[in-house]
């Protein structure tokens, strides 16, 4: 029995904190920040990059239950947003092109805390190259989904 309930404990701390967020999300197992900033062009949503430290943050773990999980968030997301998410967690391991990638929107965006909601438009410069023009950033907002899409939407207001 305690072999048993040992093994199912280590499944559990090995689960990708982002598998247990409904909905789809990117950048989650695999570096997909170029089919995000594809998706958000074809479709002009914006991307929604979610950083945070999933296995060791409890604001994090709080917004993820009280919003991302609902399905009035869901709803609300497959209609504005592309989502995305950017992890660093302590614990759980990430392959090394996930944490490249994610170290360099970290770069790009440096929140000062987790979790912390960037809302952006990926825009190509002249060169080629990919900027992201910022919408604009939130957290955690106490009050479950629909205060915190309300909050949100301020940023989307032409």
């Amino acid at each position: 029995m305690k072999k048993l309930i040992l093994l199912l404990f280590t499944i559990v701390s090995f689960t990708s904190f982002s598998q247990l967020i409904e909905g789809n999300w990117l950048n989650t197992e695999k570096p997909e920040m170029n089919k995000a900033i594809e998706i958000s062009q074809k479709t002009n949503k914006p991307i929604m990059l979610f950083f945070t430290g999933s296995d060791w943050c409890g604001w994090c773990k709080k917004l993820v239950k009280e919003v991302y999980k609902t399905s009035e968030f869901n709803t609300w997301a497959r209609k504005n947003v592309v989502l995305v998410e950017v992890d660093f967690p302590r614990r759980n391991k990430l392959s090394s092109e996930l944490t490249a990638q994610n170290n360099s929107l970290k770069q790009i965006f440096q929140p000062r805390g987790y979790p912390t909601v960037y809302f952006a438009k990926p825009v190509k410069g002249a060169d080629g190259n990919v900027q992201f023009k910022t919408l604009g950033q939130t957290g955690y907002v106490a009050g479950g989904p629909t205060k915190w899409i309300a909050s949100t939407n301020q940023f989307f207001k032409k």
